[in-house]
């Protein structure tokens, strides 16, 4: 089995104007993404996973599979509100094809140590040799996972079977933490949408979910980082935190996420479904446009002078 790592966005979920899941434009966004320069696609909380009910979140799960049809990895998320919704959650994406299964803690419960391990241990010894991906999600859940919760179920199950996807603040530190507990074994992706990945790459990461909107900024950062151009990488970063600065909660993230989207052709509509906390309102569409139109000339001139240098 591959490793898994590199670019693996998070799928943006289209819904149509009868409020159901469009898998036309949700095919349309993998063929893009993966023509694009992604590695993969991931499912998970960017998706609006929590807006689909059971029957909807098994079939949006078996579509990305289908769609993907081997040309990359998929990761299917798996994170519930009891062990038992999580264990059949995972079994199911291991049953349908996925490549690795992301499961972050409950959000409405505050677990402590003892039965986060149980969580998670149940969900890995229910799917075999599939590997795991623990998403820390303290963004959603409002506490990190504790650091030995996360070396307890590596030292258990092992590097391949148990990764991590590490988001409590500060994201720097305690990614680096966590590979010195683990002594550099740890298999490490990042989620802070590109804000952090220069960092992030060298303090060891294996792989980023960035939300779908900004991967060919991201691939532009990841290409250049990889091949020794710091200054490259920068230029870049700096024109895609301004539009991370637009972000401050889940369905912030999910509006910007589906109106450039809709901009860059890729969705019919920007809708969301609701109820929803946060709406664009003129303004920051105004904002978001401007900032967007500048990152772009930033990577088509950086393109530009990669054409120019072969």
């Amino acid at each position: 089995m591959a490793l898994l790592g590199g670019i693996l966005p998070v799928l943006s979920t289209p819904f149509d104007a009868r409020d159901d899941v469009d898998f036309d434009a949700l095919g349309s966004e993998i063929d893009w993404l993966l023509a694009i320069g992604a590695d993969g696609v991931t499912v998970a909380m960017v998706s609006e996973i929590l807006r689909l009910d059971a029957d909807e979140r098994r079939r949006v799960g078996e579509f990305v599979v289908e769609a993907v049809a081997g040309r990359a990895s998929v990761v299917l998320s798996a994170g519930a509100e009891s062990t038992k919704q999580s264990v059949r959650l995972a079994e199911h994406a291991a049953t349908v094809g996925a490549t690795a299964i992301m499961v972050n803690p409950p959000l409405n419960t505050m677990a402590d140590s003892r039965s986060l391990t149980t969580y998670f241990r149940t969900v890995a010894d229910a799917t075999g040799e599939f590997p795991i991906i623990v998403q820390d999600a303290s963004g959603y859940v409002g506490a990190p996972i504790p650091l030995d919760v996360l070396v307890g179920l590596l030292d258990e199950f092992g590097p391949v079977k148990i990764q991590f996807k590490p988001e409590a603040e500060p994201l720097g530190p305690r990614l680096t933490e966590l590979l010195r507990a683990t002594e550099g074994t740890a298999r490490v992706f990042e989620g802070s949408g590109g804000r952090n990945l220069i960092e992030s790459h060298r303090r060891g990461i294996v792989g980023t979910m960035p939300g779908s909107d900004l991967v060919f900024a991201i691939v532009a950062i990841w290409r250049a980082i990889e091949s020794g151009d710091a200054e490259a990488a920068y230029r870049v970063q700096e024109g895609v935190v301004p539009i991370l600065s637009l972000v401050a909660s889940l369905d912030s993230y999910v509006a910007v996420e589906k109106h450039l989207l809709r901009l860059q052709g890729v969705f019919p509509s920007a809708r969301q479904r609701g109820p929803v906390q946060y709406t664009l309102d003129d303004m920051a569409v105004a904002e978001l446009e401007r900032l967007f139109a500048r990152l772009t000339l930033i990577v088509s001139g950086l393109e530009t002078a990669d054409a120019r240098r072969a």
